[in-house]
């Protein structure tokens, strides 16, 4: 019950991962609090999607808070020249979905090609 309390007083202050496809997101929807690993110029920020899977670094650049199962984010690559809208929505205690509306333009290396990660991926809160 403690564990359940904690997810409804911030349920979007997460840091969320996916081992398969090597995808981590740190995100706090309610304050800029976050260092993007790399972008330190930039200051604290509401989050970020990273990790060994996506090519480069993607910043919470705005976010709405539809309620405390969904939430829409926009990321921008660290360039600043690609934009992606998500859709993060709570699946249970230790799952978010995310999916990446409007097309998939994030991508990751394989083989030296840049190719599309999934539209859907699931994430695992990471305690």
């Amino acid at each position: 019950m403690g564990c359940m309390a904690t997810w409804a007083a911030e349920p979007w202050k997460l840091h969320l991962f996916n081992d398969a496809e090597e995808i981590e997101m740190h995100i706090d929807l309610y304050e800029e609090t976050i260092d993007v690993p790399g972008m330190a110029m930039f200051g604290p920020m509401n989050g970020y999607l990273g990790g060994k899977g996506i090519y480069g670094k993607w910043m919470v650049t705005s976010f709405v808070i539809k309620d405390d199962h969904a939430a829409t984010l926009r990321v921008s690559n660290d360039l600043g020249s690609e934009t992606q809208s998500v859709l993060l929505t709570w699946q249970n205690d230790s799952t978010y979905a995310m999916d990446l509306q409007g097309g998939v333009v994030v991508k990751k290396v394989v083989n030296r090609k840049l190719v599309k990660i999934p539209a859907r991926v699931l994430l695992k809160v990471k305690r």
